[in-house]
């Protein structure tokens, strides 16, 4: 499929699940196993580019008209494992999700009532007759949410800076090969891109879920930590238990300086701040949020700046 633009989307990080082929029934199974041989699959910043020509027209179109049928594939210890994009889901989804994202007044100048209505209808039908969807990424918009990191560990963050190469394995612990990333990523689609990301093989996310969960509880009440992680920690349990996980830094590795993404450990401090809750250390747990606060703060601010 060809590239729609080289211009550089920036801004959005992904959280995805890649399952196996196993996982998915026929015709679906087929389907992706043929994909997957492809070497022409449009990347992440393809997908940004069609959504955003959708807003163009008058009226806009906020979903899709039809699902995609693209995926991001990696192979997991010599099994193909699939990322589907789903975009007309994640659109309806991410529809509902801008009343609280917008003054009213922006918000229905860049998305009519009547069509935001109208699209709410469209999925509310659909969701009848598909109870069980779910998509397969998870997306934030100026931020990884701090949530997201618990999935993952120091050792499996792999950093990239702009123009160096892959290394051959597309990094990641979770046993994931991709091949030589060569002149072009096969996610990001930019030549010579950055790339910041973990990747972990589910147990492992599950496991880490389930033990922050556990030392969060025991320190704390309650609190959006713990509603985040119960949250992604149930989507996580709708997947094959051999799929990986990965979390991406997207887009913002184009808006974010190169010093600043190579001394982004985010979840080692995730990791140190659950780790003394568990002791009873609450100043060390406080250090280690006091910096991802300082570092996420840093972010958001180039928001404003934009």
């Amino acid at each position: 499929m060809p590239k729609v633009s080289s211009v550089i989307v920036p801004y959005a990080s992904y959280l995805r699940v890649y399952e196996p082929l196993a996982a998915f029934p026929e015709p679906e199974r087929s389907h992706w196993a043929k994909y997957a041989r492809r070497t022409d699959r449009p990347s992440y910043q393809d997908e940004l580019r069609r959504s955003l020509t959708d807003l163009l027209p008058t009226p806009p179109v906020p979903v899709p008209v039809h699902e995609s049928d693209d995926a991001f594939v990696a192979h997991v210890d010599g099994v193909v494992c699939v990322c589907p994009w789903r975009t007309r889901l994640r659109g309806w989804q991410a529809l509902g999700e801008l009343a609280g994202q917008f003054p009213p007044r922006v918000l229905d100048a860049v998305l009519p009532p009547v069509v935001r209505r109208q699209t709410t209808d469209d999925y509310e039908r659909w969701l009848a007759r598909n109870p069980d969807a779910r998509p397969w990424i998870r997306t934030a918009t100026w931020q990884v949410p701090l949530n997201w990191f618990v999935l993952v560990s120091d050792g499996e963050r792999e950093y990239r800076a702009a123009g160096e190469g892959d290394g051959g394995d597309g990094g990641g612990g979770g046993g994931a090969e991709e091949g030589p990333v060569g002149p072009e990523d096969p996610v990001t689609g930019v030549p010579g891109a950055p790339v910041l990301r973990y990747r972990t093989p589910m147990v492992q996310a599950r496991r880490r879920v389930a033990r922050g969960l556990k030392a969060l509880k025991e320190a704390l009440d309650e609190g959006p930590m713990i509603d985040g992680l119960v949250d992604v920690g149930s989507w996580l349990e709708e997947f094959h238990p051999r799929s990986l996980v990965e979390l991406d830094y997207g887009g913002l590795v184009h808006a974010l300086p190169a010093a600043q993404l190579d001394d982004d450990h985010s979840a080692a401090d995730v990791a140190e701040g659950i780790q003394a809750l568990r002791t009873g250390d609450g100043a060390g747990a406080g250090e280690a949020y006091a910096r991802l606060v300082e570092r996420w703060r840093a972010v958001r601010d180039r928001q404003s700046a934009s």
